[in-house]
């Protein structure tokens, strides 16, 4: 049995696109915000960096911010939503700070570091490598410690699909503990994250498998840019999951850390001449290229000369955890290799959040503004959360005055067989889903090698099927099965549209 509950605005996705627009939102609305593990699970929360914001004060302005992510873009931002990002960013950076966000400071002042493709010091950060937590806590404190607050978080809830009627989004079909459930809303904002495990190499949460895209995909949303995958240069090279997944900041290079191969010898000067400090698709086309020059798996990022103190201080967090591998970071260099870290493409969207179907919204890695154009500049993620999310609350409050909660909407079921698939492990498929695509749409590319990927991605999919559809009433449904449709839909979307981009640009690159 299907439970139908409605909220004024329902929000797929906990991290901080998701929740900073749920605060944004007027506290007369009734709002919901659906996660799919744990509310801490999300690619917000990891995040070291901090976040980009051009302070006049220190020598800086929007516009310097503006050509700085232009350039890393490859000219192909979209030069509207990139003029609001720079200059919306410092009003939402103390809005944190009223919101209780303890920033770094140094001598009373915010403390700013330096990061790859900057042409200033604008990066704040918090706890030295622990902003994302530092941020999303602060976040879910304001949420539990509200009075009467008109936000319900919803852990354990698995989005399957939109629900529309008569062309609008209506809500959401989910799986709340496993029972079927479905939300019903005046508005719905997709802020579902990452595609990390289309890749499985990634410094992305393990639950993200590019659900919200897919979702919006099958409801008819435009979906752009997927052939922009950002892999970050600097992830730890170590065994098992866990060691490939944990990210060496942006900011470890910034302070003063160098690259040097597995020889010892450094070898970024070779390839820009920025050289560490070069943005990140350079960086790790670079790694590559040294990698098999040497024939080595990883190269090594060396903060030797930093000082034990400095690094201890600075980066608490990536101190701790190369302890936990045993290394030393006064004394020991770490290995580091590219792995995927973020998607620039995805929902289409206009500056406020729109997509371009009725009453659907979306805001952070799922979205696709343009703001980032072909190549993320580091620590604007965060940063575009913040600002389009609270773009999207405000086009929200705006527009919900007199619309009522849709009754129904369910036209867009059923579109994949009625088999149940309860209990079938779908582990093989995406593992071949993965492979695929770190083979032949990674870093570097190759036009036949696109051709390859997509004619192994039919035949995964024919594979899939074979184990069953969707089930209309859900009785059977199965997450797992799901999660491997929504990963496949993602890489068949990254390779087509990379196989229409016929020159490379930032992150697409193609050689021959």
């Amino acid at each position: 049995m299907t439970e139908n509950k409605r909220f004024d605005v329902v929000i797929i996705g906990s991290g901080l696109a998701g929740l900073y627009a749920a605060l944004r939102l007027d506290k007369s609305w009734k709002v919901a915000v659906l996660t799919k593990g744990r509310k801490e699970e999300s690619n917000s929360y990891l995040a070291q960096g901090g976040i980009a914001v051009a302070l006049a004060q220190e020598n800086d302005s929007p516009d310097l911010h503006f050509q700085d992510t232009l350039r890393a873009g490859a000219g192909l931002c979209n030069r509207r939503a990139l003029h609001i990002l720079v200059n919306e960013a410092e009003k939402n950076i103390i809005a944190l700070q009223q919101m209780g966000v303890n920033f770094d400071r140094e001598n009373g002042r915010l403390a700013l570091a330096t990061e790859g493709g900057h042409s200033r010091a604008r990066i704040v950060h918090a706890g030295g490598d622990a902003t994302g937590q530092e941020v999303m806590e602060t976040l879910f404190r304001v949420v539990r410690q509200s009075p009467n607050s008109n936000i319900e978080i919803k852990e354990n809830s698995f989005c399957l699909d939109l629900l529309l009627a008569n062309g609008r989004c209506v809500g959401v079909a989910a799986l709340e503990d496993n029972r079927p459930a479905h939300y019903y809303a005046r508005a719905v904002v997709l802020a579902a994250g990452g595609i990390g495990m289309v890749y499985g190499i990634t410094t992305n949460c393990r639950t993200l498998t590019g659900d919200g895209v897919a979702m919006a995909a099958r409801a008819g949303a435009k979906i752009t840019g997927m052939e922009f995958v950002q892999f970050h240069p600097t992830v730890f090279h170590g065994q098992g999951r866990e060691a490939r997944s944990f990210l060496i900041s942006e900011a470890v290079r910034g302070e003063g850390a160098v690259l040097r191969n597995i020889h010892g010898e450094r070898f970024m000067h070779r390839y820009d001449e920025r050289q560490e400090l070069a943005p990140r698709d350079v960086v790790s086309r670079a790694i590559i290229c040294e990698m098999k020059r040497t024939g080595a798996g990883h190269v090594f990022l060396d903060l030797t000369h930093l000082g034990s103190g400095y690094i201890a201080r600075r980066f608490p967090r990536i101190t701790a955890k190369c302890q936990e591998y045993g290394l030393d970071l006064a004394r020991d260099m770490i290995p580091v290799s590219p792995a995927q870290h973020y998607l620039m493409g995805g929902v289409r969207t206009d500056v406020w959040g729109r997509t371009n179907i009725p009453g659907l919204y979306a805001c952070g890695e799922a979205a696709c503004t343009g703001v980032h154009g072909a190549n993320r500049l580091a620590s604007n993620s965060l940063l575009e959360a913040l600002v389009f999310s609270g773009r999207v609350a405000r086009a929200i409050n705006s527009s919900l005055e007199g619309k009522e909660t849709a009754a129904g909407g369910d036209e867009n079921w059923g579109k994949y067989g009625s088999s149940p698939t309860e209990g079938r492990d779908f582990t093989e498929e995406k593992e071949k889903i993965q492979a695929a695509m770190r083979e032949y749409a990674g870093i570097i590319r190759q036009r036949e090698g696109l051709k390859q990927c997509r004619e192994e991605l039919s035949r995964i999919e024919k594979a899939l099927l074979k184990k069953g559809g969707l089930n209309r009433d859900f009785n059977n449904y199965d997450q797992g099965f799901v999660e491997c449709l929504n990963m496949l839909t993602v890489a068949r979307l990254i390779v087509r549209q990379a196989m229409r981009r016929t020159s490379s640009a930032g992150a697409h690159y193609v050689c021959e």
